[in-house]
This record gives structure tokens, sequence and C-alpha cells, in this order.
């Protein structure tokens, strides 16, 4: 890659801080461009790195507020997840930092994009299938799927070198050589010790929360509300602390499950390319929404409806982390995913304590739940000697099979 007008989506962290210095040590004009989703950075220190390191222009992009509304809740309404366990909080960030990348690129001009993500995880695949799709004219610079750079860089320990030589400042060092992901929703931990999987991860690394070994000894006591899947209100039963700002209700979420240590994760997942991965996530403000959204759905859903939509969650997840935000699948199930929501609307009340985010209770006005017919009380409208057909009819096909 030379003489070109670049555009590089930049952290201010190693790797696409050595990328700027090379590109433009190759004769390449470099536009860097920072989303702000919410990582706890020095935003003017990482303009004033980028120009440092050769930079002719800098956008800073607060992106805050639309990743919340557009993409966290959106996620977080069809309860999507990976393998089960993961929040997804690195992979719902990705689509929204594309589509930023490319809003620039074409204010610029430009038609080179570039990133940083390397060649064996998942990064690679969501910043350019998003480029893809929303400019599918731009050519994309990959420099860890380039062997010319490959050449000079075998890995962090090269790229360590290589910036004490160019007097490049970086956050990282061999003895911690962690490779840290940040936005509103999570922090991923990554490399260095955590890349074997026997290891067990010091908490010491966390850039923000506790263990739940050290988070206090007195439960918390919260209420959440929503409209159609979307929460609308936090309230503290302890403090009397109330937020509906969409924002302001994530972030107190958030300064809640630091304080509890929820939401952390440590798994071993498979990333798209093939290879398994292991990280370690802390995702709290994103876990007791996801907890307390799911419970309300066991009132307000059908049975059928609720039984396909874990599915959904499923399958919206792994669409989510294989980076196709933008894709028709993905229009189809939410379209569905919006459909079942319409009635999803009431109160989940919660315990937070010592890791864990506990539903107590919920309501709702759309509440499916009938106490008549469920209490074993009394029959209410339900008889249940029609139960005595209904179970012979049902377990036809197994009569006589094991005999």
């Amino acid at each position: 890659m030379e003489n070109k007008k670049v555009i590089l989506a930049y952290s201010g962290g190693l790797d696409t801080s050595i990328i700027l210095k090379w590109l433009v040590e190759r004769g390449n004009e470099v536009v860097a461009y920072v989303a702000d989703v919410g990582q706890d950075d020095d935003f003017k220190k990482i303009e004033e790195k980028a120009y440092y390191c050769g930079a002719s222009k800098v956008y800073v992009s607060d992106l805050k507020e639309e990743f919340v509304t557009e993409y966290v809740f959106r996620a977080l309404k069809a309860n999507a997840i990976y393998e089960g366990t993961y929040l997804l909080g690195t992979a719902v960030a990705r689509p929204l930092i594309a589509k930023e990348h490319v809003r620039i690129a074409k204010l610029e001009n430009a038609t080179v994009l570039c990133h940083g993500a390397t060649g064996k995880g998942n990064d690679q695949a969501r910043f350019e299938i998003g480029y893809m799709s929303l400019m599918p004219e731009a050519e994309i610079y990959s420099p860890w799927k380039d062997p010319v750079y490959l050449e000079e860089f075998q890995g962090r320990k090269d790229m360590i070198k290589y910036a004490e030589e160019h007097d490049i400042p970086i956050p990282v060092t061999l003895k911690k050589p962690f490779s840290i992901d940040e936005n509103l929703l999570h922090t991923s931990y990554e490399a260095g010790v955590l890349e074997d999987p026997g290891n067990k991860y010091d908490p010491a690394m966390f850039k923000k929360g506790i263990h739940p070994k050290d988070a206090p000894d007195q439960m918390e006591q919260i209420k959440l509300t929503f409209e159609s899947g979307i929460p609308v209100k936090v309230e503290n039963l302890d403090s009397g602390d109330s937020f509906t700002d969409p924002m302001e209700l994530f972030t107190y979420l958030n300064e809640l499950g630091y304080k509890h240590g929820i939401g952390i994760v440590d798994m071993v997942e498979n990333r798209l390319m093939g290879m398994k991965s292991r990280g370690v996530y802390v995702t709290p403000g994103g876990t007791i929404l996801y907890n307390a959204h799911k419970d309300l759905e066991t009132i307000t859903l059908d049975k059928e409806v609720q039984h396909y939509k874990l599915w959904m969650s499923n399958e919206i997840g792994r669409i989510i982390y294989n980076g196709l935000w933008f894709s028709p699948e993905m229009d189809f199930l939410m379209a569905a995913i919006d459909h079942s929501q319409r009635d999803v609307n009431g109160e989940v009340e919660m315990c937070l304590y010592k890791g864990n985010a506990i539903v107590t209770a919920r309501a709702s006005g759309n509440s499916l739940y009938n106490e008549g017919i469920a209490s074993m009380d009394i029959n209410g409208d339900y008889d249940q000697t029609d139960a005595k057909g209904f179970i012979k009819i049902f377990g036809l096909r197994l009569r006589g099979r094991y005999l």
C-alpha cells in the first residue's frame, strides 16, 4: 500500500499506532478515525498521538448514544447470545464503527478503508463485511493480510519493538500484553497468559469492576420497566435513584453491575475463522438487562413464540458474531423479533448480589399468566379430567415401542 489516501480506524492502541506510522512511511496520506463507543480513553491524547504518528487529519466520532439505542438495545431485545454465554459486547459495536468509517470515507472522498484487526480474529470479517455492505466500491486494506507487512511484523513482540524504536507510546508491554477491547456494553480481555485456557485469570487485570468475592455483602434491589422489549426506566428500590434517559439508564446499570461483580464470563469460544479462542468478558449492565428482559418474556410471550425465540436468539447471536449485522437474514429475523416484542411491557424487580442479577418479581398488563388455571389450590376454568385423554393421544406413538 503506497501513495494513497487511507481512512484508518484508529484506537490509539498498539496495532493501529504501528499501522498508522508504517503507512505514512510508505508515502500514504492517512486520515485517522476514532470511534467513541464508551471506552474509558482520553480522546484528546489519542488525537494528539495520531497526529504524532503522522495522520493528516483526525476525526473523533461520539457514537455512544446511537450505540446504546440502535445496537445494544436491539441486540438485547432479541436476547442475542453466542454459544449460550457471550453477550456479544465487541461484535455489537463493530457494525456501527464500520458505518461511521464509511461515512467519513465518503466525506473525505477516499475509497481506501483500513483497519487493524488481525487475520486470525473475528473483527476483520465484521469490519470488512460492513464495508462491503455499505460501500461496495471501497478498497479494503488489512495490513495483517499483507505479506509485506507480515514480513516485518510476526506478532506483538515485533510491534512493541517497532514502537520503542520509533518512540511511539503504547499501553502494553511484554510483561502485560493483554489485548483489551472496551465499550459501553463490555470490556474484553485476550492474549498474554489468557491464551492458555488452563491459566486462571487475575482480577487485577480488570480496568473496571471487581470480582464477586470482593463485592459488597449487602444486596441491592432495583426495578426495570420495559416497553415493547426496550428498557425505559430503572429504579433503585433502596436508594430511590431513578433514570429514564437511555444513556443514563444504561450507564447506571453498568455502575451497579461493576459494583456487584456482575457479568464476568471466562470462556473458550469458536471463532469465525475456525479456531478456538479464550477470552474474559465483563458485561455488567448488559447482563442485568438480559436477565430481566428474558424473564419478562416468560409472562408476555405465547409458549410457541417463546420457544421459537429461543432458537432465534442463538441464531441472531451467531449472525452478529459473524459480522452480518447488515444482512438480509438479520433484517428478516429482527422483523420477527420486533413483532414478538409488541406486548413485552411491564416491570421486573431484581436483586443484585455478589455476581448475580436475580429476578425476584415480574408484572405486566399483558401477562398471559392465569393464576386461576395455574393454581394448585383451585381448578379455575381447567378441568383436570381432560388431561387423561390428552396424555393418551399425546403418547400414542410411544405405546408398545419399548415392550
